[in-house]
């Protein structure tokens, strides 16, 4: 027998919260002990409420979405499991799926609705329901305060959000092959001719891309571009040598030594620095 899901129901709009009430009295092992009417109420009621599941809407006024998990996450030991509500396109729906989380579209359709059960259960059933807080802590550090609010009026005008959304896996295609790097294991990347080189900690890997389609790939807070050739991850510089001639080299944990071109010293410096 399938266990009992508490829900509660976030939304500003009363006939978002009624629709999507009548279509969750379907399910009998789900049960709505709370509805809020906006972000305010759910950070008072929530965390009295304890629910297993949040359905929350997440353009409201006063608090957003994102800001009412980022309170929760400030007052509650434990976050419920959260499903997003949203009346965006398919540019939202990129970015939640992008953080593994999950997401109803306006007006809600009842087999997605079944499918975001099932999710939960899912959950519920493994005990990964950390892993899915881990995501939504994540998205939420991605998401919050002014940045959200430009994320949600980029969203409402159709533009593409691209906003700290880069990938945390780098395919490079060498032959019949496609390896799969982890991002964070890459050191260093210098081109050579018409191919680049991608040092990581297993090796160097060799991928036919251009240096700016990379640099646009990659996390700007952790790769700086040091020379027109040259990308370096942060994360491996042991430090910043200054020499006699005025030059500047990095000198990478492996013993590495790579130099800094004069147009890219300052914010190399500055990366360094922070």
């Amino acid at each position: 027998m399938a266990r009992t899901i508490n829900v509660v129901i976030v939304d500003d709009e009363p006939l978002a919260r009624k629709g999507l009430a009548l279509r969750l009295a379907n399910f009998k092992h789900v049960s709505i002990i709370g509805q809020c009417q906006n972000g305010r109420e759910a950070v008072e009621q929530i965390p009295t409420l304890k629910p297993d599941l949040i359905f929350l809407d997440i353009q409201m006024p006063g608090l957003n979405g994102f800001q009412v998990i980022q309170k929760l996450q400030e007052i509650m030991p434990r976050l419920p499991l959260v499903v997003f509500v949203t009346a965006f396109d398919s540019y939202a729906i990129k970015a939640f799926e992008i953080h593994a989380t999950d997401y109803l579209l306006k007006p809600v359709d009842d087999k997605r609705l079944a499918e975001a059960i099932d999710k939960a259960e899912h959950f519920f059933e493994l005990h990964q329901d950390e892993a899915h807080k881990n995501k939504l802590a994540e998205l939420v550090a991605n998401f919050t305060g002014e940045e959200s609010e430009e994320i949600l009026r980029k969203l409402a005008a159709g533009e593409p959000v691209t906003s700290n959304n880069y990938p945390s896996i780098l395919a490079i295609k060498d032959g019949s092959e496609i390896s799969r790097v982890a991002v964070d294991s890459i050191q260093w990347v210098d081109a050579a001719g018409d191919y680049m080189c991608v040092h990581t900690d297993a090796g160097t890997h060799i991928m036919r891309r251009t240096m700016k389609e990379l640099v646009d790939e990659l996390d700007p807070k952790k790769f700086v571009r040091v020379h027109r050739s040259v990308i370096v991850n942060v994360n491996y510089v042991s430090k910043l040598v200054s020499h006699i001639s005025g030059e500047y080299h990095l000198v990478l944990q492996n013993g590495t030594e790579l130099k800094v071109s004069r147009s890219h010293r300052d914010r190399v410096k500055q990366m360094i620095r922070e």
